[in-house]
């Protein structure tokens, strides 16, 4: 039971990484391997000040959101006067920017040693210790960030958003200030992949380096292209299917000196046959010609 519980927590966590990536990526069209980075800025910043400071959960949530939009102002300031595959070669740099610093700022982060000790999340005296509650609070956030997204991607700035992504120069004619859209879009996903950042590190109660790599951006974007880019609902069912997947290898048996690399073989087939049956995502909606009306 306690197994399943954290498959479920961990599922929660990469739902709203997702969903906030599903924002920048599938309706803006900015393709960001940077994800990873935000989501250790949220770890960190609530570890640092929890573990240091004292700090409750309630002033380190938003001051990881904070820090992690005002970083990704920066970043897009820079990174949106780039179109395409410049803006996707900038994200990766931000990307190893960010681990580097994790990795190496001895004094703030405690380098490749991660920071131990993280207290478990505890609200207005209510501690979120068992993995029942947590859980029950993982849902809650990955409820309202998901109500939070989906009314953005109904409001007549996700119009705008379809509309630059599809054609940016015929939006951009209509006066649209799509810079601004761009950067918006972008600053909104970077503050929401802080949320699960901070869950993470309270709920593992040690975080490191190598829990926010490349890797881990790459990932994250897979699951989103997997899902659908612009459904949120299918970002959640992928993040699902790629986290449970690799569990349910764990009970296939197999020769233990082959097992490990049996498994990643079966893993990588597996993700690509469902990038040939399911081509537009899991849940993929038909063009019906109204996203461009901006």
């Amino acid at each position: 039971m306690e197994y399943i519980l954290h498959i479920l927590i961990i599922i929660l966590l990469y739902v709203m990484l997702t969903q906030s990536l599903t924002l920048t990526a599938g309706y803006s069209g900015l393709i960001s391997l940077a994800h990873a980075g935000f989501y250790g800025i949220g770890a960190y910043t609530s570890a640092i000040l929890s573990v240091n400071y004292g700090f409750p959960f309630l002033v380190t949530l938003p001051l990881a959101m904070i820090l992690s939009g005002l970083i990704a102002v920066l970043v897009s300031v820079i990174a949106l006067r780039t179109v395409d595959d410049y803006f996707i070669i900038i994200t990766l740099g931000i990307q190893v920017v960010a681990f580097s610093i994790m990795n190496n700022w001895m004094d703030l982060t405690n380098g490749p040693l991660g920071i131990p000790g993280i207290p478990a999340l505890s609200i207005l005296g209510i501690e979120f210790s068992s993995k029942i509650s947590f859980l029950i609070l993982a849902l809650l956030l990955t409820t309202v960030v998901f109500l939070i997204l989906r009314n953005i991607t109904k409001s007549p700035f996700a119009r705008i958003l379809i509309g630059l992504s599809e054609d940016e120069i015929f939006t951009k004619s209509l006066g649209k200030k799509v810079y601004t859209a761009k950067v918006i879009s972008f600053t909104i996903g970077a503050m929401f992949a802080a949320i699960p950042g901070v869950l993470y590190a309270h709920y593992i109660s040690y975080i490191d380096p190598t829990s926010f790599t490349v890797d881990e951006s790459i990932f994250i974007l897979s699951i989103v292209i997997i899902g659908g880019m612009r459904n949120l609902w299918g970002a959640a069912i992928a993040a699902a299917v790629l986290i449970i997947l690799p569990e349910v290898l764990r009970f296939i048996g197999m020769p233990s000196n082959i097992a490990a690399n049996m498994r990643q073989i079966i893993y990588g087939l597996a993700l690509v046959i469902m990038m040939f049956k399911f081509s537009k995502g899991f849940i993929s909606k038909p063009y019906s010609g109204q996203e461009n009306k901006v």
